[in-house]
C-alpha cells in the first residue's frame, strides 16, 4: 500500500509539471493571468504529492517495510530511527526524490512570493520550473523508482553504507542539494528573461538574491562536507579531489563569479552576456554533477550506483545547454551596445579579472575531473588524476583570488585614482609586508605558505581599515559608538559590508587549509599497554582497547592519554567499526581541538592474539579548526546581505 500511494504520488505529479512545460507555449503572449494561476495550483498540486510521496518512503524505511527494494537495501530492524529517516537520501532513488522535494518547494516559494510582480516573465518562470520537476518526476517514475517491489521480501535489510551512519548525514547531503536546487531559480528568470527579450536589470535584482542563498548552501554543504571527511573518513584530510568533490565544488565557481560581475551590469551595464552565461553555466554543472554521482562513470566513494538514469541526465544536460546558449544567441541582438572599461584600474576591471581566475580554476578543476573519461574513450585506460595536479594548479590561481577580495571592494569605479589607491590600501600593504618579514624571521620560509599569509592579512587589513575609517565618520558625523556605527552601516549597506563578513570567513577557511596543509607532522607506531608515542609538542600513551557491540556492529576502542608538555589533555578514543556486510573495519578517528592545532588520532589495527597491543597513528594538524569558524563567519555575512533589515528612505521602493 505504502509503495502504491508514493509510485501514484509521483506520476500523477509528472502529469502536472508536463502540463505546466507546454501550457506556455500555447496561451498568447504575454502576461496571461489565467496561466500563472494554472501554474500555481500545479505546482501547489506538485508539492502535496510529492510530499506524499517522500513520506510514503520515509514511512516505509521507518517501520522497515522490506516490500520495498529501496527500504530493503537501506535499513535493517538494527538501524536507529534517525538513520532510517536519513536513508531517504542515503542511496540513489531517494536522493532523486529528495532533490525533486526540494525543488519543488523553491517553485512553489517563487510563485508565491512573485505573484504581484514580474508579471509578464512569471509564465515562463513556472514553464521554466516545470520543465525541470517533470524531468525528475519523469526519472523517479520511470528510470529509478525508490517504490519499486521486492520478492520474496526479505527477513532483514541491507542496511545503509557503514560510512553514512554518521550525524552530518542529516545536514551534509540536504545542504548540498539545497545549494544545486537553488541555482535552478537563476537559470529560470534567466531563460524566461530571455524567452520574452527582456533583459533588463529587473531579472537581475532578483536573480543576485537567490543566488545569494544558493551559494551559501553550496558552501555549507561543500564546508560540512570536509568537516565529515575529515572526522569520520580516519585519513587526516579534509578534501581528496575527489571526483564528486569537484562536482560538488564546480557549480560553486560559476555562482561566485555571477555574484561579482552581477555588480558590474548593476553599476555599468556591463557584462550582459557574461553573466547570463554565468547562470547557464553554473544550472548546468548541477545536472553534469548528478550525471557524476550516478553515472558509475567514475570510481569515488561517493558515487552511487550505476545505472541508465546517468545517460538520462547526460541527455538532460545536452538539452539544457543547446537550448539555453542558443536561446542566448538567438537573442544576442538586444545585448549589444554595452559600455567600454574606462581603465584597467578600476573596481570593473578587477571583478572582470577575478571572474576570469574563477573560470580558469573552474576549467582546470573540470578538466581533471574528467580526464579519465577522455583517456578511457581515446586510449581505453582510465588514468586517475590525483590531488598533486590539482593543488598545483589551483594553488596559484587561488592566492590571486585572494588578492583581489582585498583589491576588488576598495578600489574606486570607473578609474581609480592615486589618492583612491593611496588611501585605501598603503596601510594594509605596508602592514601585511611587516607581517610577512615577521613570519619570515619566525619559521616561515617557504614560499607559497610566506604568500598566502601575507596575501591574508592584506585582505584583513584592507577589510578593517575601510571599517574603521567608516565607523570614524560615523562618529564624527552622529557621534555613534563601535557598535551602533557597525550596526548602521550594516543596515545602510548590507551588500557591501555583508560581502565583506563572508570575504573575512573565507580568509579564515583559507587560513586553515594553507596551515593543515602546509606544516602538517604525523608519526605511527605499534604500542603495547602504557608504551607511548611522541609526535611535535605531544606525547601520547596507550591504555588498553575495549570491545562493545552497537546496533549494527561491533566497536573495538583504544584508550589514548594524551599530554602536551606536564599537561594531561585527557583520554581519547579511537576505533574500529566491525560491520558483517563489511569485510574491513571502518576507522572512527577522534581529534582535540585548539585555536592553533589539531592532534588526531586513529587506530590502524590491534593484535588478536594480544589484545593489549594497537597500531596508532598520530597526525598535527595545524589550525584546522578556523576553517569551521570562517563557516560561521560566513554565515553572518550571508545573513547580513538578505535579510530585511536594511534602512529605507521614505517612498523608496523595496528591493525584490
Amino acid at each position: 500500500m505504502t509503495a502504491t500511494i508514493g509510485h501514484s504520488s509521483i506520476l500523477l505529479a509528472f502529469v502536472i509539471a508536463l502540463a505546466g512545460s507546454v501550457i506556455p507555449i500555447l496561451v498568447p503572449r504575454g502576461p496571461n493571468e489565467r496561466y500563472v494561476t494554472f501554474a500555481r495550483w500545479g505546482i501547489l498540486g506538485q508539492f502535496i504529492l510529492v510530499f506524499l510521496a517522500a513520506l510514503a518512503l520515509i514511512y516505509g524505511l521507518v517501520t522497515t517495510d522490506f516490500s520495498i527494494r529501496y527500504v530493503a537495501f537501506n535499513t535493517t530492524r538494527a538501524t536507529p530511527i534517525y538513520y532510517r529517516i536519513t536513508g531517504l537520501w542515503g542511496a540513489l532513488e531517494g536522493s532523486l526524490l529528495l532533490w525533486e522535494w526540494i525543488l519543488i518547494i523553491f517553485s512553489g516559494i517563487v510563485a508565491w512570493v512573485y505573484r504581484d510582480r514580474h508579471r509578464e516573465m512569471m509564465p515562463w518562470v513556472l514553464m521554466i520550473f516545470s520543465i525541470v520537476s517533470a524531468f525528475f518526476l519523469g526519472v523517479i517514475a520511470f528510470v529509478s523508482n525508490p517504490f519499486e517491489a521486492i520478492f520474496p521480501v526479505p527477513l532483514d535489510g541491507r542496511g545503509l553504507n557503514p560510512l553514512l551512519e554518521d550525524a552530518n548525514m542529516m545536514s551534509h547531503p540536504p545542504l548540498l542539494y539545497t545549494g544545486f536546487v537553488g541555482l535552478t531559480v537563476p537559470y529560470a528568470f534567466a531563460m524566461a528573461a530571455l524567452i520574452i527579450g527582456k533583459l533588463d536589470d529587473a531579472w537581475i535584482v532578483t536573480t543576485r538574491r537567490w543566488t545569494i542563498i544558493a551559494w551559501f548552501f553550496l558552501t555549507m554543504g561543500n564546508l560540512v562536507g570536509a568537516y565529515w571527511s575529515y572526522h569520520v573518513l580516519g585519513w587526516g584530510g579534509y578534501w581528496a579531489w575527489d571526483p564528486v568533490e569537484n562536482a560538488a565544488f564546480m557549480p560553486w565557481l560559476p555562482a561566485t563569479a555571477f555574484l561579482h560581475s552581477v555588480q558590474v551590469q548593476e553599476r555599468r551595464g556591463m557584462l550582459k552576456v557574461w553573466n547570463l552565461s554565468l547562470v547557464i553555466i553554473a544550472f548546468g554543472l548541477t545536472i553534469f554533477g548528478t550525471f557524476l554521482t550516478r553515472s558509475g562513470v567514475l570510481s569515488s566513494i561517493h558515487a552511487f550506483s550505476s545505472g541508465p538514469v546517468g545517460i538520462v541526465f547526460l541527455v538532460f544536460l545536452g538539452f539544457v545547454l543547446l537550448g539555453s546558449f542558443g536561446l542566448l544567441a538567438y537573442r544576442s541582438e538586444h545585448l549589444r551596445g554595452q559600455p567600454e572599461l574606462d581603465s584597467m584600474v578600476s573596481r570593473e576591471s578587477t571583478f572582470l579579472l577575478n571572474n576570469i581566475v574563477l573560470v580558469s580554476a573552474l576549467f582546470t578543476i573540470f578538466l581533471g575531473t574528467i580526464f579519465p573519461l577522455l583517456s578511457e574513450a581515446v586510449a581505453g585506460v582510465q588514468v586517475s588524476v590525483g590531488a598533486p595536479y590539482f593543488n598545483s594548479v589551483t594553488v596559484p590561481l587561488f592566492l590571486l583570488l585572494v588578492f583581489l577580495m582585498g583589491v576588488g571592494p576598495m578600489i574606486a569605479w570607473r578609474k581609480a585614482s592615486w589618492d583612491n589607491l593611496k588611501r585605501n590600501f598603503l596601510w594594509p600593504a605596508a602592514g601585511s609586508l611587516m607581517l610577512a618579514l615577521g613570519l619570515f624571521i619566525w619559521t616561515v620560509r617557504e614560499f607559497w605558505p610566506l604568500l598566502g599569509f601575507t596575501l591574508l592579512a592584506f585582505v584583513t587589513f584592507t577589510i578593517l581599515y575601510d571599517t574603521a575609517l567608516a565607523l570614524r565618520a560615523r562618529r564624527r558625523i552622529a557621534g555613534e559608538g563601535i557598535v551602533s556605527g557597525l550596526i548602521t552601516l550594516a543596515r545602510r549597506n548590507q551588500r557591501r559590508y555583508g560581502g565583506l563578513v563572508v570575504h573575512l570567513g573565507v580568509v579564515l577557511i583559507i587560513l586553515g587549509i594553507a596551515g593543515s596543509m602546509t606544516y602538517s607532522r604525523e608519526g605511527e607506531a605499534t604500542l603495547s599497554l602504557k608504551d607511548h608515542l611522541t609526535v611535535g609538542p605531544y606525547l601520547i600513551q596507550f591504555e588498553g582497547l575495549k570491545e562493545s557491540r552497537q546496533p549494527t556492529h561491533k566497536l573495538v576502542q583504544g584508550s589514548f592519554r594524551v599530554f602536551r608538555g606536564t599537561q594531561d589533555m585527557g583520554v581519547l578514543s579511537p576505533a574500529l567499526k566491525f560491520f558483517p556486510s563489511q569485510q574491513a573495519p571502518i576507522g572512527r578517528a577522534v581529534y582535540r581541538s585548539s585555536l592553533s592545532e589539531d592532534v588526531y588520532l586513529i587506530l590502524s589495527g590491534f593484535s588478536e592474539v594480544n589484545k593489549n597491543q594497537a597500531t596508532l597513528k598520530v597526525l598535527i594538524r595545524p589550525l584546522v579548526i578556523w576553517m569551521w569558524i570562517g563557516g560561521f563567519i560566513i554565515l553572518l555575512g550571508t545573513l547580513v546581505s538578505i535579510l530585511p533589515f536594511r534602512e529605507k528612505d521614505r517612498g523608496s521602493k523595496m528591493e525584490d
